[in-house]
């Protein structure tokens, strides 16, 4: 497909963050690719980006799958823009309970799909010496948290790949960034309790869940044309909760 505009890959695009970062940036005129897991999800997908993108299933458990829906992906767009990874999953366990397909999973989800996606679009990107890529992370991946080992390696393990990755390709006109949201009122907390929303409270100094809103604005302002010297770096939005 050959288009002037902007286009954006978004994985994870049928809820929360990834649906609101679309929407945001289909709303300032860029064609979406929009991923999610299954049917549903692209139906979803489908049904708020209308005529401003399109959606695939990208299973992010197979690799081989993952290879073959990037490569799709690139087939039909002759350029990619953007890239915006916002694929994670939790499975919470102390380590001593914890088996190792429970630590696998979370590893090959949260980290070594975001190699299979990011490598194919990175490679486009260089051929037209510019890009901007960015990753949805957690303040889990600076500070730890109680049974969430294998879902703070992942974390982690993404600041090292990015801030290496900013490196590389610095020279090409590619940024590379991650956002690290604390606490964000989405489906998921609004299934918190209201002793665990209290509990949490407590550790936040603004003593309130961060908006969704603001993710996708701290997404807009990195993608900006006039941000062209910020890269390698993790933007914090967690209401004074972690403060490097």
């Amino acid at each position: 497909m050959t288009n002037k505009k902007k286009v954006a890959l978004v994985t994870g695009a049928s809820r929360g963050i990834g649906k609101e970062i679309s929407k945001k940036l289909a709303s300032k005129g860029i064609i979406v690719i929009g991923t999610a897991t299954s049917n549903a999800g692209t139906k979803i997908i489908n049904s708020y980006l209308k005529n401003h993108g399109t959606s695939f299933i990208l299973d992010v458990m197979n690799s081989d799958s993952i290879k073959n829906a990037m490569q799709n992906i690139c087939n039909d767009f002759e350029h990619i823009d953007i890239l915006i990874n916002n694929i994670g999953i939790v499975q919470d366990k102390l380590l001593v309970n914890m088996t190792y397909s429970d630590w696998n999973k979370v590893i090959e989800i949260n980290l070594n799909s975001i190699f299979h996606i990011s490598k194919p679009i990175v490679k486009k990107m260089i051929r037209k010496k510019q890009g901007k890529i960015i990753t949805i992370g957690s303040i889990i991946g600076h500070i730890g948290n109680y049974g969430q080992t294998n879902y703070s390696a992942s974390k982690s393990g993404l600041i090292g790949f990015h801030r290496s990755l900013a490196l590389e390709v610095a020279s090409q006109g590619i940024c590379v960034n991650m956002i690290a949201p604390g606490f964000i009122e989405t489906d998921m907390t609004k299934k918190l309790t209201k002793h665990q929303k209290y509990k949490y409270l407590l550790k936040i100094p603004m003593k309130k869940f961060g908006k969704i809103n603001e993710i996708s604005e701290t997404v807009l302002f990195l993608i900006s044309d006039n941000i062209s010297y910020i890269t390698g770096q993790v933007i914090h939005i967690n209401g004074g909760m972690y403060m490097p």
